[in-house]
């Protein structure tokens, strides 16, 4: 029976005393600096996304490192470990910098600010697209003194999309009121609708300011051309008009009533329900009426009810 080694061969001697094995484990710490480098690094990977949470990210994430690089240098005196926190501390510092130079590109004036939080954050539009949107207007803010005129009925070509910022906007049709148009509100967003890219129109509704305004506008050359690239900003741009006019015609609803005094649905061009009078018991309740939106009349146009003809 042979006796059990109680020593490790001699080759493994001199690796022993080179690199020493943990005996027990320290009493104390390591200090102040590598307790606050690992702060850094717990609240740095606590980073959202966006530039805002990449801005946070790597700042808090170039703090750790840099305390990191100290505690290696000071503390465990050990190279390989220095590199490796410096390069990471190098790596995060370029970042820090790289991000706030993309996030002052992307900074715009407040009213374009608010249009951003209003009309296209909530649907999810990066500040990269969004920029390239107001890049397209060339960052240009339009006023519109109290009783000038936007547009006006057969004489304003349409030739761009505006969305009103401030103020406040009648829509006017042969002197008669249509309905108002507030702040984020596009001004001619049926007029754009109404036409085909190749298409030229007239304004058929006059728009005056009742009282200061400014909005943005975007020539439609430029605007199809910016869609022609980004698919992406085209269809935001589709749903945001499209959802415009919706809101019009359903601001347009609440105030249609025929010659009788009874509400028709604008929703439904070519019929409307009314409730049943004993002199209309033959036309079962329904009344036919002239389409409001025709391609040939660009845009908004007033709608007027024909009542059915009497018969004996």
């Amino acid at each position: 029976m042979e006796a059990p080694e109680f020593f490790p061969p001699s080759e493994n001697l001199t690796a022993a005393v080179v690199h020493p094995l943990c005996e027990e484990w320290k009493g104390g710490s390591e200090g102040a600096i590598f307790h606050l480098a690992s702060i850094f690094l717990v609240l740095g990977f606590m980073g959202g996304s966006g530039f805002y949470g990449l801005l946070y990210l790597f700042t808090f994430l170039t703090l750790g490192f840099f305390c990191s690089t100290i505690w290696s240098w000071s503390d465990a005196c050990t190279t390989d470990t220095f590199l490796w926190n410096f390069a990471l501390f190098g790596i995060c510092a370029v970042q820090v910098v790289h991000v706030a130079y993309r996030l002052r590109n992307v900074t715009f004036e407040k009213e374009f600010q608010d249009l951003y939080s209003y009309l296209f954050k909530k649907l999810g539009v990066s500040l990269t697209h969004f920029g390239k949107i107001v890049a397209c207007c060339e960052g240009d803010i339009h006023t519109i003194e109290k009783d000038h005129c936007f547009a006006m009925e057969g004489k304003t070509a349409i030739d761009k999309l505006s969305v009103l910022l401030s103020g406040r906007i009648r829509v006017t049709v042969n002197g008669e009121f249509l309905h108002d148009i507030y702040p984020f509100q596009f001004l001619d967003s049926p007029e754009w609708d109404s036409l085909r890219p190749s298409e030229e129109g007239l304004f058929q509704v006059t728009l005056r300011a009742d009282n200061c305004c400014r909005y943005v506008s975007w020539r439609r050359k430029k605007l199809y051309l910016l869609f022609a690239k980004h698919r992406y900003i085209a269809k935001v741009f589709a749903l945001v008009v499209r959802n415009d006019i919706a809101d019009k015609l359903y601001s347009l609803n609440d105030k249609a009533f025929d010659s009788r005094g009874f509400r028709y649905d604008l929703r439904l061009p070519t019929y409307c329900h009314v409730s049943p009078l004993p002199e209309l018991d033959r036309t079962d309740g329904f009344l036919r009426v002239p389409a409001q939106y025709d391609r040939g009349h660009r845009g908004r146009v007033p709608i007027t009810i024909t009542a059915p003809e009497e018969t004996d």
